[in-house]
C-alpha cells in the first residue's frame, strides 16, 4: 500500500494541493503567499505548474510536465493542468455510450477542452475566466466599478452597471460552453475554483453536466499511481 502521498499544482493565482493516503484523497487550496502547509514533505511533492512558481523549493525530478503525459495527440505546448484533466475524466467518467468529453476548467482562464472516448484530443478554446475578465474592466476603464459580490441576476438587461457587469461577464462565459455542448455527442465535465459557481448558469439538463471541481489534482494522482505501476 503507498503511504501518503502529497501534491500540488501551481496555478496562476492560488496553489492547489492533495493529500493521497488509503485510497482516499483530500483536496484543499492556499494563496501563493502563504507558508507550505503543515506535514508537506516537499522532497517528496509531486508538482506541476501552470503559474510563476512559489518562492519554496520544488524539486526538478518530481516535476510532472505534459510530455509525460500518455494520451493520443496531446502536443507538448499544451497546458500540464488541460492534459491532467483530460487523464482524469477519462478514468473516473463512465461513459458507455463513448461520447466525446468536453471539459471545461473554470479558473484564471476558461479553458475548454475537447477528446474522444480512446483519449485522442480534438481541440478546444481558451478565454479570459470569471475574475480575469473583472480585472480587465477595471484596470482598462475609468469609471466602471465591478461587483464586488455575486448575486446572479435574473432578468437579461440591467439598468446598475455592477450587475451589467456582472451578468455580461456570466454569460461570456456560459454561453461558449452552450455553444459547443452538444448533449447528444458529449459528455460536459466542469472544474475549477469558479466551476460550483458557474454551473447553476449553463442552460441545460442538470444530468447532462458532471462538475468535478478537483479534476485536474485527481489526475495527478492517477497520473502518479500509474507511473509507478499501482493503477
Amino acid at each position: 500500500m503507498v503511504s501518503d502521498i502529497n501534491f500540488l499544482l501551481v496555478g496562476n493565482s492560488r496553489l492547489h494541493w492533495a493529500k493521497y493516503s488509503k485510497n482516499r484523497s483530500q483536496f484543499f487550496h492556499t494563496k501563493k503567499e502563504e507558508k507550505v502547509p503543515e506535514n508537506i514533505n516537499l522532497d517528496q511533492l509531486i508538482w506541476a505548474s501552470v503559474g510563476k512558481l512559489p518562492n519554496f523549493l520544488l524539486k526538478k525530478e518530481n516535476e510532472i510536465k505534459t510530455k509525460d503525459i500518455q494520451l493520443s495527440n496531446l502536443p507538448d505546448y499544451f497546458g500540464v493542468d488541460r492534459a491532467l484533466a483530460c487523464i482524469a475524466a477519462l478514468k473516473i467518467i463512465e461513459n458507455p455510450l463513448k461520447k466525446d468529453l468536453l471539459i471545461a476548467d473554470f479558473g484564471t482562464i476558461l479553458s475548454i477542452t475537447k477528446l474522444n472516448s480512446n483519449g485522442s484530443i480534438i481541440g478546444g478554446q481558451l478565454v479570459p475566466g470569471f475574475l480575469t475578465q473583472f480585472k480587465s474592466m477595471e484596470q482598462n476603464t475609468t469609471n466602471l466599478k465591478v461587483p464586488k459580490k455575486y448575486n446572479i441576476p435574473s432578468q437579461d438587461f440591467l439598468i446598475n452597471t455592477e450587475e451589467a457587469i456582472l451578468k455580461g461577464v456570466i454569460n461570456s462565459l456560459t454561453g461558449l460552453i452552450n455553444s459547443l455542448f452538444n448533449p447528444a455527442q458529449d459528455i460536459l465535465v466542469i472544474c475549477g475554483g469558479d466551476s460550483e459557481f458557474l454551473t447553476k448558469s449553463i442552460k441545460t439538463q442538470k444530468q447532462d453536466i458532471i462538475n468535478a471541481p478537483n479534476l485536474v489534482m485527481q489526475g495527478m494522482i492517477i497520473h502518479y499511481l500509474s507511473v509507478i505501476k499501482l493503477l
